[in-house]
């Protein structure tokens, strides 16, 4: 397993890495909204995105795409902003799509709205 690292990623939190690679894949932990190292709390729709721009960022560090994710799983605060979520998601992804959760919680971490994680091929 080998941990991945670069400058500009966000950092994480607690005891956990941001990413690792293994057997071919990257496993991302779960992203939430940060912006410059600061929580962002602003709309939803650019929280969303925060954190898809985030997860971008990590699987190139980590020598794959969000063309090869073929696992998200997605935890939000209220399932009501679920066609938002899938708008911007929708920019992201295109077919044929990962495969996808999405979890409504009662709390996430820094009490964000959205916390998203992934797994994808490297190659």
């Amino acid at each position: 397993m080998k941990e991945v690292k670069g400058e500009g990623l966000p950092q994480p939190v607690g005891a956990y890495s941001t990413a690792v690679i293994s057997n071919g894949f990257v496993f991302l932990s779960g992203q939430i909204p940060l912006k410059d190292g600061q929580i962002y709390r602003g709309e939803f729709r650019e929280q969303v995105k925060i954190v898809l721009e985030n997860a971008k960022k990590i699987l190139e560090a980590a020598g794959s795409s969000i063309d090869k994710v073929v696992k998200v799983t997605i935890f939000i605060r209220n399932m009501e902003r679920f066609a938002e979520l899938n708008e911007v998601y929708s920019e992201y992804f295109k077919k044929p799509y990962p495969a996808r959760a999405v979890i409504e919680v009662s709390r996430l971490p820094k009490d964000v709205d959205v916390e998203i994680e992934m797994i994808a091929e490297v190659e």
